[in-house]
């Protein structure tokens, strides 16, 4: 990351001591950007060309991020650890959602275990 911010320095026209690192150009680098700029000005109209029509905040992110942490198989004290939740309860309740294909896997086991096994022509059992 130092090596990032580094370059990034470089090329920024804000690069002084008392320059922000992400400085608003507006202020000349006297001043931050503002995190509700970045969102209006760059990441919605990036997400409408997308074709991204839901409404994006920064919650936005919060959220995907545990959704793709448990997708990829992460424990849920890792996932509430990244977030600085103080309770799980909090981390699977609100921020981590369902993931479609996980919700299918789980509805063909659940039907699995209630429709009885069929025999083929061979007699051998095979999943309904």
């Amino acid at each position: 990351m130092i090596a990032d911010l580094l370059a990034w320095r470089r090329q920024t026209p804000y690069a002084r001591d008392n320059d922000w690192v992400f400085a608003s150009r507006r202020k000349r680098g006297k001043q931050p950007l503002w995190p509700e700029a970045v969102l209006r000005g760059h990441l919605r109209p990036a997400a409408i060309r997308a074709g991204i029509r839901k409404h994006i905040s920064w919650h936005t992110f919060r959220h995907t991020f545990s959704t793709l942490l448990m997708e990829n198989g992460e424990d849920v004290k890792t996932v509430q650890s990244m977030l600085r939740h103080a309770n799980p309860n909090i981390t699977l309740g609100i921020y981590t959602h369902a993931i479609d294909k996980k919700k299918r896997a789980a509805q063909s086991k659940l039907v699995e275990m209630i429709l009885p096994k069929k025999s083929d022509e061979a007699g051998e059992e095979v999943s309904a």
